[in-house]
C-alpha cells in the first residue's frame, strides 16, 4: 500500500497519527508539498477522483480518500489498539463524539486557519470574515467538549480513540493562529496536554 501524504494539512496529520499508534511501518509513504500542485495534476485526479490528500493506494490499485475511511480500514487491518469500538455501545460512543469532533469543532477551526493564517495566503483566497465566524464557532464549541471532560479522561471510551485524535488535530491546527484555549477550559486543557504526551503527537 502507498500513502499519499502532506506535511502540515490536519486530515493527512489523522492518519499518521493512527498509524504511529498502531506502529505500522510497512504501507510506503509519498509525501507532497501541497504548494507544488502535485494532487491537482489531472492523472492523480483521474485515479482518485479528487484533488485532495491523503490517500491511501492498496495493493489492487483501489483508490482510499477520506481521512476517516482510511483509518476506518487500518483498524481493520491492523485492529489493536483498538481505536473505534470493541461493542455497539463503544462503537456508538466513538463514533458520535468523532461526529461531534469533526463537524463542531475540526472543520470551523479548519476554515479558520485557511482563511485566517497568514502561511496560507498564497494557497487561498482568503475571507476574513468567515475565518471569524469559524474561529468563533470553534471557540465555542470547545466547552461541549470540556463539559464532556468533566466525566471522563478521554472524549468516548476509557482510552484515546480516534473521536480524540480528530478533536486533538483539529484544535492543534489552530497553532497557525497562535490561538490560545481559555484558561476557563481546565479538563479541556488538561486532555489537550495529555495528548500532546502521546508519542504519535510528536509525528509530523
Amino acid at each position: 500500500m502507498i500513502l499519499y501524504d502532506t506535511p502540515i494539512a490536519p486530515n493527512p496529520r489523522r492518519v499518521r497519527w493512527v498509524m504511529a499508534e498502531k506502529a505500522i511501518t510497512d504501507i510506503e509513504i509519498v509525501r507532497w508539498d501541497l504548494a507544488d500542485g502535485a494532487h491537482k495534476a489531472a492523472d492523480f485526479v483521474a485515479k482518485t477522483g479528487t484533488a485532495q490528500l491523503p490517500v491511501l493506494e492498496l495493493d489492487d490499485g483501489s483508490m482510499l480518500t477520506e481521512s476517516l475511511a482510511i483509518c476506518r480500514y487500518l483498524e481493520s487491518l491492523y485492529p489493536e489498539p483498538n481505536l473505534f469500538g470493541r461493542d455497539a455501545r463503544e462503537m456508538a460512543m466513538i463514533e458520535m463524539w468523532t461526529r461531534r469532533a469533526e463537524m463542531m469543532v475540526a472543520i470551523p477551526f479548519m476554515h479558520a486557519v485557511r482563511h485566517l493564517a497568514p502561511a496560507l495566503a498564497a494557497l487561498e483566497r482568503q475571507d476574513p470574515a468567515v475565518g471569524g465566524r469559524n474561529r468563533d464557532d470553534g471557540l465555542a464549541a470547545l466547552h461541549i467538549l470540556d463539559n464532556q471532560l468533566t466525566r471522563s479522561r478521554w472524549l468516548a471510551a476509557d482510552r484515546p480513540t480516534i473521536a480524540d485524535i480528530v478533536a486533538f488535530i483539529g484544535i492543534d491546527f489552530t497553532r497557525l493562529l497562535r490561538l490560545p484555549i481559555p484558561e476557563n477550559l481546565t479538563h479541556l486543557r488538561r486532555w489537550m496536554a495529555a495528548m500532546r504526551e502521546r508519542p504519535a503527537a510528536a509525528v509530523r
